[in-house]
């Protein structure tokens, strides 16, 4: 929530020269409207709760959400980049005790490298063969940040990098599915069809895509 403090206080740094040169009526509202304009904490967590869906599942309700609780863009986008941030702390420990036990372990072993290769497999789909910062922030746009950190992990990338290179790529995802959300909205008016048609959009087209991509690799497209 360092965030969202740090937002509210330059709001309030900013407005406060301009409330002093005010009559002591006009303060009074002045300072009501700006109070009754921040977001409740209640509302603000209910976002942050389905933002932390896995792979950007709760990203349309908790755009929607976010709108109808009054939240302002920024902070929408801040409490998502808090989600992130909050994966990053819970998934970095699995992923370094998963790369440690699966060396000590015969069976752990053959199922990292099918996982390995399955993912290598997605991952070339997104960013080729390519392990470099772009690469990687494809990946995780592409793929979901877990794996985008995973593969960063895999090209030598320490704590902060990978997950910088991770959260950059999952913000991108955020902005083309929220934005895309917010438009289909404006049309639809139906929070909950809006939600149901995205989430069908986020998990055939990648398909869609991967199937094109297939058949243009073998000659077929």
């Amino acid at each position: 929530m360092l965030f969202l403090c740090l937002h509210f206080s330059a709001k309030l740094q900013h407005t406060e020269s301009k409330l002093e040169r005010m009559p002591d009526f006009c303060r009074y509202h002045a300072t009501r409207m700006l109070i009754l304009s921040m977001p409740s904490p209640t509302a603000s967590l209910d976002v942050l709760k389905l933002f932390v869906i896995p792979v950007g599942g709760g990203i349309p309700a908790g755009v929607l959400l976010a709108k109808a609780k009054g939240l302002a863009w920024p902070v929408t986008t801040l409490l998502y980049l808090l989600s992130d941030l909050l994966l990053a702390v819970v998934f970095e420990p699995i992923l370094r005790l998963l790369a440690l036990i699966c060396n000590k372990v015969a069976w752990l072993t053959r199922f990292n490298a099918l996982l390995k290769e399955a993912t290598a497999r997605n991952v070339a789909y997104v960013a080729g063969n390519g392990a470099g910062p772009l690469a990687l922030i494809m990946i995780a746009f592409g793929v979901d940040p877990m794996t985008g950190r995973a593969s960063a992990l895999a090209a030598g990338h320490g704590f902060v990098a990978g997950w910088a290179f991770a959260i950059a790529g999952d913000m991108i995802y955020f902005g083309v599915i929220a934005l895309t959300t917010l438009r289909l909205n404006s049309y639809i008016h139906d929070p909950n069809t809006t939600v149901w048609i995205v989430l069908a959009a986020m998990l055939l087209v990648p398909m869609l895509v991967r199937r094109i991509k297939e058949r243009r690799l073998n000659g077929r497209f």
